[in-house]
């Protein structure tokens, strides 16, 4: 995936506006199988796989005993027999070495990720070039649903998922098919104004969208409550790994929380720089921050105290050593409209 093929913003306000593509083979796919598939893989992650039906997704924590998150993965139900589940890459040994030791007799694991492609198909125009692509296979396809059909001739997993915070389409391809189905796909959106899109414009979108990005928001010593994830966690369901330090957390409250923060005055916000309060004493630190093409504001994700992450308050970005005003706002930055 390379950084950028036309320029950051321009790919950022194509993806907003009319539709990208994106190139991401690079993620982890793991197929889980046999009969205690299903029950293996729903203790290894915090949603409940349990209360979705087949052909769904559901996005989730993968956590420590301690309730560190180990990563944050999408986790595909095919069937009880039959578990899918995208990991980052950074993480896809570190996630395989635990789900292999984890996992029972009655499930067994294959790692796809050298053998299949990924593509993202997102924005606006998403639907109507999908449909275009495959002669209409996935019009029933809601959010976070999957379904199996042909694009370029080939056999295809396609799911209606994504992180850019716009609709779209996460397509599953064997890898010697990539090359084929990202023409298909190009062409199909050429009278929409589908462009390449890089790994710049993946991030600036998903930021503005407050979407994580693992080793930034989100890591081993970080559980999703402080992340803002809670609505990937469900403790009331059966035992998963982590549940009880994250019924502990709840119970003590947290000692910090991820807050997005607006810049007031010319500055931008980078990883890892200091937030101040207004008495100058450090209080926190900027995970990820950009301009956002599409507010034209500069916006960050930090990690505060509560009491400081309430929205309205006011803080401080040490940019290099120049105090630089700022405001914590609601988030996400970005939310497409109900209609799009």
């Amino acid at each position: 995936m390379p950084l950028q093929y036309a320029g950051i913003v321009a790919e950022h306000h194509a993806v907003r506006k009319q539709a990208g593509l994106f190139d991401v083979s690079h993620m982890g796919r793991l197929e889980i199988t046999g009969p205690g598939a299903l029950g293996a893989v729903n203790r290894l992650i915090t949603n409940d796989l349990l209360s979705i039906p087949n052909g769904h997704a559901a996005y989730a924590c993968c956590c420590r005993a301690d309730g560190g998150i180990l990563d944050d993965v999408i986790a595909y139900r095919h069937s009880p027999e039959r578990i899918l589940v995208v990991c980052n890459a950074s993480n896809l040994e570190k996630i395989r070495n635990h789900f292999v030791l984890q996992l029972r007799d009655s499930a067994r694991l294959v790692d796809l990720s050298a053998t299949t492609g990924m593509l993202a198909l997102q924005g606006p125009c998403a639907f109507e070039i999908i449909q275009k692509a495959s002669g209409n296979q996935f019009s029933n396809l809601t959010r976070f649903s999957i379904a199996s059909g042909k694009i370029a001739g080939t056999e295809v997993l396609v799911a209606r998922t994504g992180y850019t915070g716009e609709d779209g389409f996460e397509v599953l391809i064997p890898a010697n098919e990539i090359v084929a189905c990202w023409q298909v796909l190009l062409d199909a959106g050429s009278t929409y104004g589908l462009a390449p899109i890089g790994l710049g414009a993946r991030d600036t979108l998903r930021l503005e969208a407050c979407l994580s990005l693992y080793g930034h928001e989100i890591d081993e010593t970080i559980h999703p409550f402080e992340a803002g994830l809670a609505f990937a966690v469900r403790l009331d369901k059966s035992e998963f790994i982590g549940q009880s330090a994250l019924r502990q957390y709840l119970s003590d409250g947290l000692k910090r929380k991820l807050a997005g923060i607006m810049m007031s005055e010319r500055g931008v916000a980078r990883e890892n720089y200091p937030i101040m309060n207004e008495s100058g004493q450090q209080i926190g630190s900027v995970t990820s921050g950009c301009p956002s093409p599409t507010l034209g504001r500069n916006i960050a994700l930090a990690y505060l105290p509560p009491q400081m992450a309430t929205v309205g308050t006011t803080v401080a970005v040490d940019c290099r050593g120049k105090s630089v005003a700022a405001q914590v706002v609601s988030t996400p930055f970005y939310k497409r409209s109900k209609n799009r």
